[in-house]
């Protein structure tokens, strides 16, 4: 059971099964706070400058992250579900237990580079021009997700499943792909650059 937001516990630094409703975050509103098995729905992030923020086994629902500043922030067993998440860099995160999953998100333009990603869900996920180079996808999953213009360079994607996405170019020798899953339909997407012809 969740409490719901009140001004008097937003002044808090750590906060700990509240529920948080329709709610548009200040620029320097979240900075230095924890929160733990949390729930945002509906919320704007959208201003924030996120600095030291940790959120741990927190659910975002339908909020909104387009162009959030995301330094510095630990996110451990997060998950986004059907989140606005578009130009949002999310390799200066905290290293330590970086564990997030997206459900039906818009994660266009976005950036994860280098960090360590493994099993990863992505599941009905635009990805368009997503960076995930020097990444390490090791058995993460891409289910139905539009993965164009994404960039995998120096990715790790062994055991990685593609086999439902689309739209996506892979370069198999700049990519490790060791036992992924792929489909007989996304072949041409890691042909692109042999100009081979797949019908």
């Amino acid at each position: 059971m969740y409490l719901i937001a009140t001004e008097a516990n937003i002044m808090q630094d750590y906060f700990l099964d509240i529920e948080y409703n329709n709610l548009n975050y200040l620029e320097n509103e979240l900075n230095l706070k924890e929160f733990e098995s949390c729930v945002f729905n509906s919320c704007d992030f959208s201003s924030c400058n996120f600095i030291g923020v940790t959120f741990i086994e927190c659910i975002f629902n339908n909020c909104t992250f387009n162009g959030s500043k995301i330094n510095h922030v630990a996110l451990r067993t997060v998950t986004f579900f059907r989140c606005k998440i578009k130009d949002v860099n999310f390799s200066m995160c905290d290293k330590l237990i970086f564990d997030i999953s997206f459900d039906t998100c818009q994660l266009d333009f976005s950036k994860f580079y280098a960090l360590k990603m493994k099993q990863t869900s992505f599941i009905n996920c635009s990805l368009i021009a997503v960076d995930f180079m020097g990444t390490d996808l090791t058995e993460s999953i891409f289910d139905r997700c539009d993965l164009y213009k994404s960039e995998f360079d120096k990715a790790i994607a062994n055991k990685a499943d593609f086999r439902s996405s689309y739209n996506y170019t892979i370069d198999p020798e700049k990519t490790k792909l060791k036992k992924a899953f792929f489909s007989l339909e996304g072949l041409k997407g890691l042909l692109y650059k042999h100009q081979i012809i797949v019908e």
